[in-house]
């Protein structure tokens, strides 16, 4: 990151997450530093001049999260149609756990979020969760299955992006 961003959002968008109150610029710049630390990729967010302090970070995997699994999304889904797989008729039929155990042995949770500071002093974020296969074509899940992760408390959430910046 070639310059430190020093001018807050005036508010709180719609659909951010409050991680901290009374923060300061001080945490938000550490977040974003230690986030290029560990790998990830840190860029503005379209629309915004390089000095707001709302940034997009992304390249962060958790392996292992087929418990955060939407089952009732996925369900939904399946009542209008489906191909067949063992763990989805294992789902139907109430059990999660094959469905759950197929994930964490192909998919990983991509944990992409947008960091914000406003000017009340609020540290914010917009999580995006999102199941990416480990590797293509292993799983014989239907590509079009609906795979998202349920909705995550304000402290799971913090707890993600801090480990997705290294500070955790």
């Amino acid at each position: 990151m070639t310059s430190r961003p020093t001018r807050p959002l005036p508010a709180r968008p719609a659909g951010y997450v409050e991680l901290a109150r009374y923060s300061s610029l001080g945490r938000f710049w550490a977040l974003l530093a230690g986030a290029e630390r560990a790998g990830r990729t840190v860029a503005g967010v379209r629309g915004d001049a390089p000095e707001v302090c709302r940034r997009r970070v992304s390249g962060y995997t958790l392996p292992g999260t087929g418990l955060l699994l939407d089952t009732a999304r996925v369900t939904q889904a399946l009542e209008d149609g489906f191909e067949t797989h063992p763990a989805l008729l294992a789902l139907l039929g109430g059990d999660p756990q094959q469905l759950r155990d197929e994930l964490n042995a192909h998919y990983a949770l991509r944990a992409d979020f947008v960091l914000a500071f406003t000017a009340g002093r609020d540290l914010i974020a917009r999580p995006e969760f999102k199941y990416a296969p480990v590797v293509r074509g292993l799983s014989a899940l239907p590509a079009d299955l609906p795979l998202q992760a349920r909705r995550l408390g304000r402290d799971e959430v913090h707890l993600v992006i801090q480990r997705a910046c290294g500070l955790a």
